[in-house]
C-alpha cells in the first residue's frame, strides 16, 4: 500500500530557480527525501534496466511526515457580498441544468452559516428536488415535491419576503418542440438573517462541500420577493439589473470566459472566482445551434459547468525546496520520497538557462502528454477496457490509491461522476504515473531513450513542452537536433508553430515515437500548470465532446485533430496516426527507397534483407501500440523516403477512426495493408531533415541484447548524422534544389 506521495510547483526549471516540494505521508511519521537523476524507469526485475544516479542535495535526509488534504468539486465564490449581507427580503433564483441530481444534497446558490444557522441556500436534496433553506438563528426549510430531471434546463427560485414571514419555491423545467414544460410553486412560513459569509454558487457553505454537478446560467440574488412574472422577466433578461432596481448581484458567466473572474454586471460590482477549473464556454440555457464558436455568440455561452470531482491545485504546503545550482547538469531528476517499504519520485526536468544549449541535442519532454494522461483511471472504470485495449487489467499500488483518492483528480481520457468528459487536467497535484517504477505508457518508456542516449554517451540537454510553449522557436535554435519520446501526442497552437519555425531555419528533427503532433490542446497563464483538451468530431476518443463546446476555453481556438484543422502531422514529420493495436507489435522491413543514396547513413551496418526489429519490450516488436504511415493528400513532402515499413501486425491493430468512412470485415492489421508504420525521412530546404519511426514501440526496442540491435544502430545513425553540422541538400527536382 502506499504510504507516500507528492509533487513540485514546476516540472522545468533552470538554474536559480526553486522546486518546492509538498509531501503527504499516510501513517507514516518520518521519510527520507534524496535527490536523484532518472536514467531508466523501467523497474521490471527481468530486464535489470531501472537506473538512477543518487546526488548530493541540502534537502536530502530525513523529514518528518504528515498527511495533507485537498479538495476536490468547482464552484464560484464571491468573497465580501456586503450587499447580500444587508438583505432583509430577497429572490435567489438561476437557469440549473442538472446532470446528476439526487444522492445527495448539492448546492445552487448558497449564503450560509451553519455556526449561527442564518443566511439562505437554494439547493438539490438528497432526493433530487429543488428546496430553500433558511435560518434567523432557527432553521427553517421549504421543498418541493417535484423532482428535477437530469441534463433538462429548469429555472429556479427561492424568494423571502421580510413583511409576511413567507417562504417561497419556483421551479419551471424549459420545454422544447417536443417536450412541454412544467412549473411547480410552494409557500410556507420561515425566518432569515442575512449571513456574514462568502456567497457561494454551486456548492454549499465556503464552497468546501456539497457541490453542483451540472450548468448554471445567469444566477440572481434580488433584494426583494419577487412574483413568478418578475422572475420569468428576469431570467429571459440580458440586463436584469437594469430591468429590476432590487438587484444585488447578476452574475454574467458569458464575460471572463477563459479567465478565473466571474463578473457581476450588477451595480455593486460583487464579483467571484471560480475554484477548481469548471469549465467555461459551455452551451446556455437559450442557445440556439445557430453559432458552435463561444467567441461569436457570448450570450448563449453564459453558462458554468461544474463537477463534483473537477480539480486544479492540491494546494499543498511546503516541505522541503530545492534552488538548482548552476554546476547540475540538465536531465531528468526527482526527489526520491521514501516512508517505510514505499518509494515515491517527484519529477522534474532540469533546463538551460532560454536562449543557451549546453549540448548539440536536445531531448524534448512531452509533457503536455504527460499532463493529459496525468492520474489515469479509464482502464479501472471502463466495463469494455480490456476488449478495447486487448490486454487484461493489471492494478498498480498507485492504481489502488486513487482508486482510494478520488480528489487526486482525473485525466482527460476519464468522465466526470456526471458522465461528462473531462476537459483540463492539472501538474498542481500528486501525479501517479509521470515518475519511473510507472508502467510503460507516457513517461516511463521515454526513460527508454535517455538510457540509451546515456548507454550511447550522447551529450543533451532536456527541454520541456511548455517550455515549447512559452519560448516558441527560440528554444529549439541552439541545438543542432532535437529528440522526441515515444509520444508527443499533444500540442499547443505556440509549441506547432515553435516546431515548424525550427525545422524551417534548418534543424532536424528525430521522432522516435508514434501518435504524435495528434490533437490541438492548450496552456493558460491564467491556469499555469493546467492543460485544456476538447476532442471535437473525430480521432480516437475514450469520451465524446458536447456538441456546440468544441472551441477550447483557453484559447477561443477550435479543439480537436490537427488534422482536422488541415495540418496534419504528415505535414510536419511525413507520418501521421493510421492505427492502434496493443497486443502484438510488428517489424520493420527495408524498402528499395531505402537504397536511395540520400538514406544510406540511416542504414550503415545493416544489411539489405534484414529485419529491424523484431523484439522489443512492448508487444515483441519495434513498430506497434500506435503506428503512423505516410500520405501525401495530408502533407508528406514529395521527396519523404520510405525507406522501410512495417508488417507483421496482428488481427487486433484496427485503423483509427479519422481513417475509415465506415466499418468493414477488412479493417485489422492482418488483412489491411494500410496498417502499417512508415519509417520515413525528408530534407527540409535550409539544411536540415526529418526521421521519423512511426511507432510508439520503437524506443522499447532500444534495450534489446545490452543495447546492441539494430534498432539501435539506426537511431545510432541518424543521430551522428543529424549533429554533423553538413548541410542536408534538397534532392534534385525539389523546388528548392
Amino acid at each position: 500500500m502506499k504510504s507516500i506521495v507528492g509533487y513540485a510547483n514546476r516540472w522545468s526549471a533552470k538554474a536559480g530557480d526553486t522546486v518546492e516540494f509538498k509531501v503527504s505521508t499516510y501513517g507514516r511519521e518520518r521519510y527520507r527525501a534524496d535527490l536523484v537523476r532518472i536514467i531508466c524507469g523501467d523497474d521490471d526485475p527481468h530486464r535489470g534496466l531501472f537506473c538512477e544516479e543518487e546526488i548530493e542535495a541540502p534537502f536530502n535526509g530525513t523529514h518528518k511526515g504528515r498527511t495533507q488534504e485537498m479538495t476536490a468539486g468547482s464552484c464560484v465564490i464571491v468573497p465580501q457580498p456586503d450587499a447580500a449581507e444587508r438583505l432583509a427580503s430577497f429572490t435567489v433564483q438561476a437557469w440549473i441544468y442538472p446532470t446528476l441530481p439526487g444522492g445527495r444534497e448539492q448546492g445552487i446558490i448558497t449564503h450560509w452559516d451553519g455556526a449561527a444557522s442564518c443566511g439562505f441556500a437554494l439547493v438539490i436534496t438528497a432526493a433530487g428536488t429543488l428546496a430553500l433553506r433558511t435560518g434567523d438563528g432557527a432553521i427553517h426549510e421549504l421543498s418541493l415535491e417535484t423532482r428535477l430531471e437530469s441534463r433538462r434546463w429548469h429555472l429556479v427560485a427561492g424568494t423571502f419576503d421580510a413583511a409576511t414571514g413567507t417562504l417561497g419555491l419556483y421551479l419551471d423545467r424549459l420545454s422544447s418542440e417536443v417536450e412541454a414544460g412544467q412549473n411547480a410553486h410552494a409557500s410556507g412560513e420561515g425566518g432569515f438573517r442575512p449571513a456574514s459569509r462568502s456567497l457561494v454558487i454551486a456548492a454549499g457553505e465556503a464552497g468546501g462541500s456539497d457541490h453542483f454537478n451540472g450548468k448554471i446560467d445567469r444566477p440572481i440574488v434580488t433584494g426583494r420577493a419577487l412574483e413568478a412574472r418578475e422572475i420569468e422577466a428576469l431570467a429571459w433578461s440580458g440586463s436584469p439589473h437594469e430591468r429590476e432596481p432590487a438587484v444585488v448581484g447578476a452574475w454574467d458567466f458569458s464575460q471572463d470566459i477563459g479567465c478565473s473572474q466571474v463578473t457581476d454586471a450588477g451595480y455593486h460590482r460583487l464579483h467571484g472566482r471560480t475554484v477548481n477549473l469548471p469549465s467555461r464556454g459551455v452551451k446556455g440555457f437559450n442557445w440556439s445551434g445557430r453559432e458552435q464558436n463561444w467567441r461569436h455568440a457570448p450570450s448563449e455561452y453564459g453558462a458554468i459547468h461544474f463537477h463534483e470531482d473537477d480539480h486544479y491545485d492540491a494546494g499543498w504546503q511546503t516541505d522541503f525546496t530545492f534552488t538548482v545550482p548552476a554546476t547540475l547538469a540538465s536531465g531528468v531528476y526527482a526527489a526520491r520520497l521514501r516512508a517505510g517499504d514505499d518509494e515515491w519520485h517527484v519529477t522534474f526536468f532540469v533546463r538551460p538557462p532560454p536562449g543557451t544549449a549546453t549540448a548539440r541535442l536536445a531531448f524534448l519532454a512531452s509533457t503536455a502528454t504527460y499532463m493529459a494522461y496525468s492520474n489515469y483511471r479509464w482502464h479501472m472504470s471502463e466495463p469494455f477496457a480490456e476488449v478495447a485495449e486487448t490486454f487484461w487489467t493489471t492494478l498498480t499500488p498507485n492504481d489502488i490509491f486513487l482508486q482510494e483518492h478520488d480528489e487526486f483528480g482525473l485525466s482527460t481520457y476519464d468522465t466526470h461522476a456526471d458522465g461528462s468528459g473531462v476537459r483540463y487536467a492539472s501538474r498542481l497535484r500528486p501525479v501517479l504515473n509521470m515518475a519511473p517504477r510507472t508502467p510503460l505508457w507516457s513517461f516511463n518508456p521515454d526513460t527508454h531513450i535517455l538510457a540509451w542516449l546515456e548507454h550511447c554517451g550522447f551529450a543533451f540537454d532536456v527541454i520541456t513542452d511548455e517550455d515549447l510553449h512559452r519560448e516558441g522557436t527560440g528554444l529549439l535554435q541552439p541545438y543542432r537536433a532535437v529528440v522526441t519520446g515515444t509520444h508527443p501526442e499533444y500540442y499547443t497552437t505556440p509549441m506547432w508553430d515553435g516546431m515548424r519555425g525550427y525545422l524551417s531555419q534548418g534543424g532536424r528533427l528525430a521522432y522516435l515515437g508514434g501518435n504524435g503532433f495528434i490533437w490541438r490542446c492548450a496552456f493558460s497563464d491564467e491556469w499555469p500548470g493546467a492543460l485544456e483538451l476538447r476532442r471535437a468530431e473525430d480521432g480516437i476518443r475514450y469520451r465524446d465532446e458536447e456538441p456546440g463546446e468544441y472551441y477550447l476555453e483557453f484559447t477561443g481556438e477550435y479543439g480537436g485533430l490537427w488534422r482536422r484543422l488541415g495540418m496534419a502531422p504528415q505535414a510536419l514529420v511525413g507520418v501521421g496516426t493510421v492505427a492502434v493495436g496493443f497486443d502484438r507489435s510488428g517489424f520493420y522491413r527495408r524498402t528499395p527507397e531505402s537504397l536511395d543514396p540520400r538514406a544510406s547513413f540511416i542504414f550503415e551496418g545493416i544489411g539489405r534483407d534484414e529485419l529491424i526489429g523484431t523484439f522489443g519490450i512492448q508487444g515483441g516488436g519495434a513498430s506497434g501500440s500506435e503506428i503512423d504511415a505516410t500520405d501525401p493528400r495530408l502533407g508528406t513532402p514529395r521527396h519523404a523516403l520510405v525507406v522501410a515499413r512495417s508488417e507483421g501486425h496482428s488481427a487486433d491493430t484496427w485503423l483509427v477512426p479519422d481513417e475509415t468512412g465506415f466499418h468493414h470485415s477488412a479493417m485489422d492489421g492482418v488483412q489491411n495493408p494500410d496498417i502499417r508504420a512508415d519509417m520515413t525521412f525528408f530534407e527540409t530546404p535550409s539544411g536540415g531533415a526529418v526521421f521519423s519511426t512511426g511507432s510508439i514501440a520503437w524506443g522499447a526496442s532500444l534495450p534489446h541484447a545490452g543495447w546492441q540491435n539494430n534498432v539501435a544502430t539506426v537511431t545510432g545513425n541518424v543521430l551522428n548524422r543529424f549533429l554533423d553540422p553538413e548541410p542536408f541538400a534538397m534532392p534534385a527536382g525539389t523546388p528548392e534544389s
